[in-house]
C-alpha cells in the first residue's frame, strides 16, 4: 500500500512538472517569435555589412585603411541617433579614463583649435607641462616629429597620453618667437579634481562657496570633504554650489552629490529606459551633511545631465534656491558598453526624471527637433515641489530666480568668437613675462588692447548694419528709387559711426574678458579665480539673495 502511494505521488510530480512546461512554454512563446526576428534581422545585417566591409578593403582601387574604415562605419551607424551615443575609439581613451576613474597618463594640458590650429587651451598647476615651461597659447607643430594638423588633431591626442613614464617630443611655436621649442616631457598620472575651487566667500562670512566643475569619479567624495573641512574652520551657515558650465558626468556621482544637502530616503533622480513603465527610483541613503543651511545653486545654459540631476532635485524637495539661467536640457542617461580593449561604445540608453516626474530634455532626437518656447506650455504636464510650487518639463531646469551674469554686447560676442582675447593674452604675457598682475593698469591695457585689434585689421558689424546692408542691397538690385538709395546710404554711415564706438561703450566686459585670459596665464588659478569672484553679477546677485533669508522664503513657498 504505501508502495503504490508512492508511485502515485511520483505521477503527480511528473505530471505537475509537464504541465509546469507547458505552462512555461505557453508563457514564453508569445516572445519567441519576436527575439527569433530582431536576433535574425541582426544576423543577416552583420553578414552583409561584413561582406561590404570586406570587399572595399580587400578591392577598392586605391589602399584603404582597414581601421578608418571601419571606425567610419560604425560613425555612420551612429549619425542617426542622438549625439551622446558615441564610439570611442583608442584616442578619446583619455576622455573615458577621466571620467570613470578620475585620473589619467598625460603631461597636463587641454589642447583644442584655435584659428585652425592645435593650440595649448589650458595646463594644469604642477603638471609636467606646467614645471617644463609650456604655455597656453603654444601651438604644436609636432608630437614625436609627427606633423601636427586640425586634420589630425583627434589622432594626436593619444600621443600625449598614455602610461606614465612615456617620454613624449613635442615641438611648439610660441607667438614672438621666430624659432620652434622642442620640449621632452615624461607622463605622469594626472588628477582630474571635480573641484575647481571651494573656501569661505567673502572669507569673513560663514557663507561656503563650492565650484564644482564635474561629476567624474570621486565629485561626491570631494564635496564631503570640503565642507568637513571647512566646518572644521568655522561653523558653516550657508552654501553656494556653483554648477555654472558643469557638463555633467556620471549619474552615481550626481547621487552621491545630491546627498550631501537632501534628506535621508529623499528621492532624487527615477531613470527609465526603452520601456517607460519600469523606472528605477534612485533614494538618498545617507544623513546630509548639511541639513537646515541655507544653499544656493548657481546654474547656466551649460550645466547639463548630472549638474541638472543635482539642481532638480534640489528644486523639487525646495532644499535650496536655483539662480542663473535656463539650464542646457540634456535629460537623456548613457552606459559606457566596451567593446574591445581600446574601445568602447557609450550610448544613450534611459532618460531620467526628477522628483516630481519632469523630464527636461530639451531636443527630440526621434523627430531632430529642438522644442521652441512657445511649445514648451502645450508640452509640459503639471508638475509640482514639495512645498507646491509649479515646476517645468523641458527645456532643461528653470531657475527660481534669473540672473544675467554678463552682458549680451555684439562686439564683446564677436571678438571672443574671433578668438581675439585668447590671441592678444597670448601675445601680452609673451612680451610681457615679468609683468606682477596685481600692477597692470586697466587703462593701459584697454588701450593696448585697441591697438591689437587694429594690427588685425578687426572690424565689427552689427547685426543690424548687416540686416540693414542687405535690405540696402536688395533695393538696389530691384532698381528701386534712387531717393530710397540715399536714405540706406545715410543709415548706413549712422550705423558705422555706432559700431565703430561699440569697443569703447564696453570697456568694463572688454577689460575683464582680456584679465580672464591673461591671469589665466601668469597668476596660479586660485588667485585668478578670486578676481573672477569679484567680477560676478551672479554671485553678487546669490549673496545679497542670502542676506535676505525672508525673500529666499518667500521664493521657496511660493511659485
Amino acid at each position: 500500500m504505501k508502495s503504490l502511494n508512492l508511485l502515485k505521488i511520483k505521477c503527480m510530480k511528473k505530471r505537475n512538472r509537464l504541465n509546469l512546461y507547458f505552462v512555461l512554454l505557453f508563457l514564453l512563446s508569445g516572445f519567441i517569435p519576436a527575439d527569433k526576428d530582431i536576433y535574425l534581422e541582426i544576423s543577416k545585417s552583420i553578414e552583409i555589412f561584413g561582406k561590404v566591409y570586406k570587399e572595399i578593403t580587400l578591392n577598392y582601387v586605391d589602399k584603404i585603411n582597414a581601421e578608418e574604415i571601419m571606425t567610419s562605419g560604425i560613425k555612420g551607424m551612429l549619425d542617426g541617433l542622438d549625439p551622446y551615443t558615441v564610439f570611442l575609439d583608442e584616442s578619446m581613451q583619455k576622455d573615458f579614463d577621466v571620467l570613470t576613474n578620475g585620473k589619467y597618463g598625460g603631461i597636463g594640458t587641454s589642447v583644442g583649435i584655435r584659428n585652425d590650429k592645435v593650440t595649448i587651451i589650458d595646463i594644469l598647476d604642477d603638471s609636467p607641462a606646467d614645471r617644463q615651461g609650456i604655455k597656453i597659447g603654444d601651438v604644436i607643430l609636432e608630437v614625436n616629429d609627427k606633423k601636427i594638423q586640425k586634420s589630425n588633431f583627434e589622432k594626436m591626442t593619444s600621443e600625449i597620453a598614455g602610461e606614465p613614464g612615456k617620454v613624449v617630443k613635442i615641438l611648439i611655436h610660441r607667438d614672438g618667437n621666430d624659432d620652434p621649442i622642442t620640449f621632452l616631457l615624461q607622463l605622469e598620472v594626472i588628477e582630474i579634481k571635480n573641484i575647481t575651487y571651494y573656501g569661505f566667500y567673502p572669507e569673513e562670512s560663514s557663507n561656503v562657496y563650492i565650484k564644482l566643475s564635474n561629476f567624474s569619479k570621486g565629485a561626491g567624495q570631494e564635496v564631503k570633504q570640503a565642507l568637513i573641512e571647512l566646518n572644521k574652520l568655522k561653523k558653516i551657515k550657508s552654501v553656494i554650489l556653483d554648477l555654472r558650465n558643469n557638463p555633467g558626468g556620471l549619474l552615481d556621482q550626481a547621487i552621491d552629490v545630491s546627498e550631501k544637502f537632501l534628506n535621508k530616503g529623499k528621492l532624487i533622480v527615477s531613470v527609465a529606459g526603452r520601456d517607460s513603465s519600469q523606472k528605477t527610483n534612485y533614494y538618498s541613503q545617507e544623513e546630509p551633511l548639511i541639513q537646515d543651511e541655507l544653499l544656493c545653486v548657481l546654474v547656466n545654459e551649460n550645466s547639463a545631465s548630472a549638474a541638472e540631476i543635482v539642481a532638480g532635485a534640489i528644486q523639487d524637495h525646495d532644499r535650496g534656491i536655483i539662480i542663473g539661467k535656463n539650464t542646457f536640457g540634456k535629460g537623456l542617461v548613457q552606459t559606457l558598453v566596451p567593446i574591445s580593449n581600446k574601445t568602447s561604445l557609450k550610448i544613450t540608453t534611459a532618460r531620467y526624471f526628477t522628483p516630481s516626474g519632469r523630464c527636461i530634455q530639451k531636443i527630440d532626437y526621434s523627430n531632430h527637433q529642438e522644442i521652441s518656447e512657445q511649445s514648451l506650455a502645450s508640452r509640459s504636464s503639471k508638475y509640482f515641489t514639495d512645498n507646491n510650487r509649479k515646476v517645468f518639463s523641458y527645456g532643461g531646469i528653470t531657475p527660481d530666480t534669473i540672473v544675467e551674469n554678463f552682458s549680451n554686447s555684439e562686439v564683446v560676442n564677436d571678438i571672443k568668437v574671433k578668438g581675439l582675447f585668447f590671441q592678444f593674452a597670448n601675445f601680452y604675457s609673451n612680451k610681457n613675462e615679468n609683468i606682477d598682475y596685481r600692477k597692470v593698469n586697466d587703462e593701459k591695457l584697454f588701450t593696448d588692447f585697441k591697438e591689437y585689434l587694429n594690427s588685425k585689421d578687426y572690424y565689427f558689424i552689427s547685426d543690424l548694419r548687416n540686416s540693414t546692408i542687405k535690405l540696402s542691397r536688395q533695393f538696389k538690385g530691384n532698381n528701386a528709387e534712387s531717393e530710397i538709395s540715399k536714405q540706406f546710404d545715410l543709415i548706413l554711415n549712422k550705423l558705422e559711426m555706432n559700431d565703430m564706438k561699440n569697443v569703447d561703450e564696453n570697456k568694463k566686459d572688454i577689460i575683464f574678458c582680456i584679465k580672464d585670459e591673461l591671469f589665466n596665464r601668469i597668476i596660479s588659478k586660485s588667485l585668478r579665480f578670486k578676481y573672477l569672484l569679484q567680477q560676478d553679477a551672479q554671485l553678487k546677485a546669490t549673496l545679497s539673495l542670502i542676506n535676505e533669508k525672508q525673500k529666499i522664503d518667500l521664493l521657496l513657498r511660493n511659485n
